[in-house]
């Protein structure tokens, strides 16, 4: 007669954490071009205008990615007929990054195509045991978001930038416009935050790929000055501590809040559909300000790469102050304060070299880092001399 599994053994069936599929990191390969391209995009033009084109096609490209990571999630994807829908709308979405240079110009068609192209293959995905289709961010985006993208393809200047915005503004406001529809669904706490901190890392990475082009800049033979070398060990500090803000203390505390919610819903979608959103953003343009202190670290930042760069470290730590409290209603005081400290940098920035900026913002940042590190080494410890690590993210992050 089979035994029947202990009590403890059904216990530890049952909290079995979801795992990234080995299909979802590769289809976030494509992601990596992607954000090459938002950031090529970005270097042609650091005007607010050139920042709003760019955060138009970049919202598309992203709603891409939740989709797919949604779907995933809510599914076991670990089987060929998903794995190949997986890799399909990989293969839509680099169509959508082929687009992305000309998005404005000439492959505003194959931009808006691709987009409705996955869109189409990932409602196929979901509506697949036909039940009807049912009114949410999938078939919006069928019906409503892709044809806006495509039919703004065929129409230049204002017009198309016009319907792509209404788009992307569409594709964000519709989690929320349906929440009613989402207080019973339950999502995997464990996938979800591995998810988008592994799409944050591929944005630092596109830092750090940024810095070293910048900083190989010119002939291949030729010696690299000094000054360039000490503003690439710069950039990289920055990118270094950039991550330690999030991955450190965030990452865990944005796991225990999805653990703990009774709604996941109001923790997906401003914590991670609009939160990471800003997250990404803010290292984007940190990343294209970057590549410009390095390419030339003694002259002076233009007006827009000063934005790009300071403004960019100013909005990621002020957008924890967003998801903390969003979280779990509390002030993020030591992540809000960096935020003014980088925005006082921002006041001399056109006055001094764009190394010092850069370092300038080393230090805040650095600074905000070992602040709260004090702050959990001094608060997080629990009797007998141990610490719960879950509970120091959440007591650093609430300073």
């Amino acid at each position: 007669m089979q035994q029947e599994p202990e009590p403890q053994a059904q216990a530890e069936q049952q909290v079995e954490e979801k795992r990234v599929t080995w299909a979802e990191l590769f289809f976030d390969l494509v992601f990596v071009f992607a954000v090459t391209q938002v950031s090529a995009l970005l270097h042609q033009d650091h005007s607010w205008a050139g920042v709003a084109r760019a955060l138009i096609v970049f919202v598309p490209v992203w709603w891409a990615w939740v989709g797919t990571t949604v779907y995933a999630n809510r599914h076991d994807v670990d089987t060929p007929r998903d794995t190949i829908g997986i890799f399909v709308v990989g293969l839509g979405s680099l169509a959508m990054a082929l687009g992305v240079p000309g998005a404005y110009g000439h492959r505003g068609v194959l931009f808006g195509a691709a987009y409705l192209f996955l869109r189409l293959v990932l409602a196929g995905l979901v509506f697949r045991d036909w039940r009807g289709i049912a009114v949410n961010s999938f078939s919006v985006g069928v019906l409503v978001t892709g044809p806006l993208l495509l039919i703004g393809g065929f129409v230049d200047g204002t017009p198309r930038v016009v319907l792509w915005a209404l788009a992307a503004t569409t594709d964000l406001v519709t989690p929320r416009v349906l929440r009613s529809r989402l207080l019973e669904v339950r999502f995997d706490p464990s996938h979800l935050p591995e998810r988008f901190g592994l799409f944050l890392i591929i944005a630092m990475g596109e830092s750090v790929v940024q810095i070293g082009v910048a900083a190989s800049g010119g002939p291949s033979a030729a010696p690299l000055p000094a000054d360039r070398l000490v503003a690439t060990a710069a950039a990289y500090a920055l990118a270094c501590s950039l991550w330690w803000v999030y991955f450190v203390f965030a990452a865990s505390a944005v796991r225990h809040a999805m653990a703990q919610a009774r709604i996941h819903a109001d923790v997906i979608r401003p914590v991670f559909s609009y939160g990471h959103l800003l997250f990404i953003s803010a290292i984007i343009a940190v990343a294209v300000g970057m590549a410009e202190v390095v390419a030339a670290p003694d002259a002076h930042l233009h007006p827009g790469a000063a934005g790009l760069l300071v403004g960019g470290c100013a909005l990621y730590l002020a957008t924890f102050g967003y998801t903390r409290w969003r979280m779990f209603r509390s002030v993020s005081w030591t992540r809000l304060s960096g935020a003014v400290a980088c925005l006082a940098v921002l006041l001399f920035a056109p006055w001094i070299p764009a190394l010092a900026v850069l370092l300038a913002l080393v230090v805040v940042t650095v600074a905000l880092n070992v602040t709260e590190a004090a702050i959990v080494r001094r608060r997080a410890v629990l009797p007998g001399g141990t610490r719960d690590r879950q509970d120091d993210d959440r007591v650093a992050l609430s300073e």
